[in-house]
């Protein structure tokens, strides 16, 4: 019962359809910046959810690197949701951000960016992060965390104004939204759920029970 027995009432918010914008991109921003406010260092923290060749859902949390067209984060390609995306290219994200009791979904089609787009974010992480996407082969199976720090270890003795590469296994996708559902939470569990349905060039919105 210890599970059960966990319980919140949300009563801060209210998301009604005056409160939509036109664009689903636009509200998500909205929220967004919101979220910035309130929990800076976890806002962009995203599920990443996709299907693996043997039909097993794998969700992840991973983090959001750019909106523009689509949602972006960045990867490596031959980790296992690399492999999951080479099989089917299609995803959902999900953001949850507590303090205001909010939650977006949001799924569609996946692809990867350009090479020079991976390669300009690439070169502008710290050169910790560098050296972790080239000494971590990512879901690979290690035989040690020691052998993992001297690989990685190995890389940062090289001389500073010597530059790491990306690699070619490593770069960015790009998630183009075909649904979002923005949930609030209410008090008593009847929560706002409205979405956004993609349509030709257009978005249709409506509501969901909760």
């Amino acid at each position: 019962m210890k599970y059960a027995s966990v319980r919140k009432e949300y009563q801060a918010f209210t998301l009604l359809e005056k409160d939509l914008k036109v664009s689903p991109f636009d509200m998500f921003e909205d929220w967004f910046s919101f979220a910035l406010e309130t929990d800076p260092e976890n806002a962009n923290a995203m599920v990443l959810s996709t299907l693996s060749s043997e039909g097993w859902p794998q969700g992840r949390v991973v983090l959001l690197k750019g909106v523009d067209s689509g949602f972006v984060w960045f990867s490596n390609y031959q980790s296992a949701k690399g492999r999951d995306l080479d099989f089917l290219p299609k995803a959902s994200l999900t953001f949850w951000w507590p303090a205001p009791a909010r939650q977006v979904r949001i799924y569609g089609n996946v692809e990867k960016i350009s090479e020079q787009e991976s390669v300009d974010y690439f070169l502008s992480r710290p050169r910790g992060s560098q050296a972790g996407a080239l000494a971590s082969l990512q879901s690979s199976q290690i035989d040690s965390r020691e052998k993992l720090e001297k690989d990685y270890q190995l890389f940062l003795e090289r001389p500073e104004n010597e530059s790491f590469t990306k690699p070619s296994y490593w770069g960015g996708y790009r998630l183009m939204p075909e649904y979002f559902e923005f949930w609030q939470g209410r008090e008593s569990r009847l929560h706002d759920r409205l979405f956004y349905k993609k349509e030709g060039e257009n978005w249709k919105t409506g509501r969901l029970s909760p």
